[in-house]
């Protein structure tokens, strides 16, 4: 089964209070999530140095996950899809209709588009973050902390460089979205296979994924790090025992988050994805 590598580094800038001045670099990790058969970006960052004290965030977690007893995807129709190496034509064609979003038709522009797709699904249904998709669409922008004395958080400013992954998925058409996962499945499961699962249904990975990524709780106030050798982590122990994917994604900020959140809640039943009602 093949494994995948997803640390990329990027420059980060810090910011103190009162004063504000530049730091060491870093890379974001170049990812789209890729959201079932559609473009939908959300980029994930590997953190360097930082000093903190123990977290001081109010956590809402989000309890709506997908039910084990979902009911089953219905069954695809008979395809008229060319075979897997082909289909990126297709792809672009079905996205390109279902939306126009700058963030979605720069994935557009890219190659393997459902072997990459099928990877972040897998990849998320593990609740590892995934990577080496789509470096096209990264953001530019540095990510900022907040540092007063020994205290260092994510500056929210950082959270506005994904605000246009986040509006791209928010302003997706669900039911469009949930035909357009059905119309590509056959060969999304083709992909699925060269992966190393034979005899899988990639439903149950979509499913999985979609488990994992509504169960990541929303943070709101400040995010406090801590320092772990060249690596930042979250300082509070909740927040770093969540799943590498969960972690990326509280790094999107709560805005974001719960914007990913609600529309995956729009799209899920179209494929067949039973999700508990919101608390």
């Amino acid at each position: 089964m093949a494994d995948f590598d997803d640390l990329k580094l990027d420059k980060w800038q810090t910011s103190f209070e009162p004063e504000r001045s530049s730091g060491f670099g870093w890379r974001v990790v170049a990812i789209i999530v890729v959201l079932l058969g559609l473009g939908a970006a959300g980029y994930f960052l590997l953190w360097r140095r930082a000093d903190s004290k123990s977290t001081d965030v109010r956590v809402q977690t989000e309890q709506a996950v997908a039910s084990p007893a979902a009911a089953p995807v219905a069954e695809t129709p008979p395809s008229d899809l060319p075979p897997l190496e082909q289909t990126d034509t297709i792809v672009r064609e079905l996205v390109g209709q279902l939306s126009s979003h700058p963030t979605i038709a720069a994935w557009l522009t890219t190659d393997q588009l459902i072997r990459n797709f099928t990877v972040a699904v897998v990849n998320t249904s593990n609740g590892r973050t995934p990577a080496k998709q789509l470096t096209k669409v990264r953001p530019t922008e540095p990510f900022l902390v907040v540092q007063r004395g020994s205290d260092i958080w994510i500056d929210p400013r950082s959270y506005r460089r994904y605000d246009r992954y986040a509006d791209a998925i928010s302003g997706l058409d669900a039911n469009g979205a949930a035909q357009l996962y059905t119309r590509l499945k056959p060969r999304i499961q083709d992909a699925y296979r060269e992966l190393g699962y034979p005899d899988g249904n990639v439903d149950a990975a979509v499913q999985r994924a979609i488990t994992e990524i509504l169960a990541t709780p929303v943070v709101e106030g400040n995010v406090r790090l801590v320092s772990k050798s060249v690596v930042y982590e979250f300082a509070d122990p909740r927040l770093q025992s969540l799943s590498s994917v969960q972690r990326q994604m509280l790094r999107m900020g709560p805005r974001n988050v719960q914007l990913i959140q609600t529309k995956l809640r729009e799209i899920a039943p179209g494929i067949g994805v039973t999700v508990q009602p919101k608390p």
